[in-house]
């Protein structure tokens, strides 16, 4: 994966970027009040092989300027038919309003949909705001079954096939 938007770089996540996905994903979970938790919601930012690449997922990282100010990811699930779930969708402060969030979506589901799967399921929580909107907009509806601690909210959408 590689593309761009804007002055933005989207690339496939390296191991040299966990400390910065780390951080980045802890400080805008702190914006929110939401805590970082290393084992629990969040281990699969401290273990990207084995959550990510080893499951048949991907984990992208937001550049600009060689600095790491997004990510977005998903991995198959089991809930579900032939299910993926978007997580790990972030980005720092000044880069929103951008347009950057939407097309970071727009790409996971057409990666998600070329690679065959039916249905993407996304969790958050009501605080993020922004991101609640986002997958309102862009189609999904709500569900039942939250299975991480932290939210309060799941989407689902399904895909049409190609």
């Amino acid at each position: 994966m590689n593309k761009r938007y804007r002055d933005f770089i989207i690339r496939s996540w390296e191991t040299g970027d966990r400390d910065a996905v780390i951080q980045l994903i802890a400080s805008v979970l702190a914006e929110y009040g939401l805590g970082c938790e290393p084992e629990g919601a969040d281990i699969d930012i401290f273990k990207v092989e084995e959550y990510y690449h080893d499951r048949g997922g991907e984990f992208w990282v937001v550049e600009s300027d060689r600095t790491i100010v997004g990510t977005a990811a998903y991995y198959p699930v089991k809930r579900g038919k032939n299910a993926v779930e978007i997580r790990k969708m972030y980005l720092v402060p000044e880069v929103r309003g951008l347009g950057l969030g939407k097309f970071l979506l727009a790409e996971l589901e057409a990666a998600i949909q070329n690679r065959g799967f039916s249905e993407i399921w996304i969790e958050t929580a009501s605080v993020l705001k922004e991101a609640v909107q986002l997958y309102e907009r862009r189609g999904y509806e709500a569900a039942t079954g939250v299975e991480t601690l932290r939210c309060d909210r799941v989407y689902k959408k399904e895909l049409v096939s190609l």
